[in-house]
C-alpha cells in the first residue's frame, strides 16, 4: 500500500452507446451553465458540468466516432453518430467539463451555481437556492 485513496472511476456514454468514456470521480467544481452556447450545445435551458483535469477521462469505446467542434486546447466533443454532447475541452486543453447527463453512475459532486444566467434563457425560470452569476462563478 502506499497510502493513496483508490478513486472510484465513473462510466458515461452517449445516447446511443458508439462512444463509452471513463471518467475519475474526483471532480474539481461544478455548475450548471447558461450561456447561448452551452444550450445551442445541448438543446436545453443550461449545461449542468462537472470540472476534472483532462487526463482523468478515458474514452474506452468509439474514440474513431467522436466529432471535435472547436481547436485541440478548446472543443466540444460530441457522438459524431447520434449527436450528444459528452464533453468539453477548457481552460487551454487542461480541464474538462463532463456533461453530467450522460455520465451512467452518480458523481460524488452536485452543481454549486448557475453561471452565464445574464444570458439564459428568457423562458426558463431558476427556482432552486443555488448561487446564480451574471457570467463565471466569482
Amino acid at each position: 500500500m502506499n497510502g493513496t485513496k483508490d478513486v472510484r472511476r465513473l462510466a458515461g456514454k452517449c445516447l446511443c452507446g458508439t462512444v463509452e468514456y471513463a471518467v475519475a470521480d474526483a471532480f474539481l467544481y461544478s455548475a450548471n451553465c447558461h450561456c447561448s452556447n452551452c444550450r445551442r450545445t445541448t438543446g436545453s435551458a443550461f449545461k449542468p458540468f462537472a470540472g476534472i483535469e483532462r487526463e482523468k477521462l478515458k474514452v474506452v469505446k468509439g474514440e474513431e466516432n467522436i466529432r471535435r467542434y472547436g481547436g485541440e486546447e478548446t472543443h466540444d466533443a460530441h457522438c459524431a453518430v447520434c449527436g450528444s454532447l459528452l464533453y468539453s475541452v477548457v481552460r487551454e486543453g487542461q480541464y474538462v467539463h463532463v456533461a453530467m447527463g450522460t455520465l451512467i453512475d452518480a458523481p460524488s459532486i452536485r452543481p454549486s451555481a448557475h453561471i452565464f444566467v445574464g444570458s439564459k434563457a428568457p423562458w426558463f425560470t431558476i427556482t432552486d437556492d443555488l448561487p446564480q452569476y451574471r457570467e463565471y462563478a466569482g
